[in-house]
């Protein structure tokens, strides 16, 4: 439904490329090439439909979401020292820290180039606040959410900041370029932070309940960045008696340390648990869309809200 239109996207993605030197080309290539399912730029795309605003103004829009992401995955994984991403190198595995910082910069500014490009001063606005949002969270995470057990607020600040205000924009888009009301942009941005918010909560339960060679980093990888996410913060309430959390926040955890911990942790029903929120925030995503009429593009979006919650693991 979108080949063409995710083709021009990826053409946009690309042209970053050509302002770098030929060997950090093909590293930032590498990256975009990597790029996933393409979740972001394809929901711009689909708010865009349902909509009916001007494609040629989403593209760019979907571009620049979609770069923004790329961005802050660059700096996140120099933050972590992670050496993968999705199974393949990191660029920080390649560089050293000065060019992976530049690389990334080159990435956030090439997305506010394109976020202007959508020719919508609202849009832009909002461009910027996310991308406030995205590195306030990381700064608050790097100083104060590891090492750290959060409530459920703070747990919700991060994640609404890590990943579900980036899907809000991006749902946000079609609206606001349209010129809809107010209240539809509203409830599309409102979508986008259930469906956010779920997605990142399937992604911490899959840190713990899948494999390193389909996650393409090691399980439990966040416990280990000292992170707690939901699923911990669940059997930490279920076993409010269980010392061995504050231990591994606080020390390097040995392997089978942490081995025993997540075993525990994956027959308590906590990942059940988390799953049920985030199907639960699916669910009223989903009754959002009822305000808008049944074209194949709204099914799609419900088909991605529903693949959010039921990836593989």
């Amino acid at each position: 439904m979108l080949k063409t239109e995710l083709a021009e996207v990826e053409t946009r993605l690309l042209e970053v490329t050509s302002a770098v030197p030929p060997d950090i080309a093909g590293m930032l290539r590498g990256i975009i090439d990597s790029g996933g399912k393409r979740l972001r730029p394809a929901l711009v795309l689909l708010s865009a439909h349902l909509c009916q605003a001007p494609l040629a103004q989403a593209i760019p829009i979907a571009a620049a979401i979609e770069m923004l992401h790329t961005a802050t995955l660059v700096h996140d994984d120099l933050i972590d020292a992670a050496t993968l991403r999705r199974g393949k190198p990191t660029l920080n595995a390649h560089l050293s820290a000065t060019p992976t910082v530049l690389a990334g910069d080159l990435l956030f500014a090439r997305a506010a180039v394109l976020a202007t490009e959508g020719q919508n001063l609202q849009l832009v606005r909002r461009f910027s606040a996310t991308l406030e949002i995205i590195c306030s969270g990381e700064l608050n995470q790097f100083f104060i959410g590891r090492g750290h057990l959060p409530t459920c607020d703070e747990y919700e600040r991060r994640i609404f900041a890590k990943t579900a205000s980036l899907f809000a924009l991006a749902m946000e888009t079609g609206p606001h370029l349209a010129g809809s009301p107010v209240q539809q942009i509203a409830e599309l941005a409102h979508f986008g932070a259930l469906l956010g918010s779920a997605f990142q909560i399937t992604d911490d339960v899959l840190d713990f309940v899948s494999d390193e060679a389909t996650l393409g980093k090691p399980v439990g990888g966040d416990l280990q960045q000292g992170l707690v996410t939901l699923p911990v913060l669940i059997y930490q309430e279920q076993h409010p008696e269980d010392t061995r959390l504050s231990v591994l926040l606080h020390a390097p955890a040995g392997a089978g340390q942490l081995r025993e911990f997540v075993a525990d942790l994956y027959t308590s029903g906590a990942i059940e648990a988390a799953m049920t929120i985030a199907d639960r925030r699916v669910k009223e995503a989903l009754t959002i869309l009822e305000h808008f009429p049944a074209t194949p593009y709204r099914r799609a979006i419900e088909e991605i809200a529903t693949f959010a919650v039921q990836r593989p693991y």
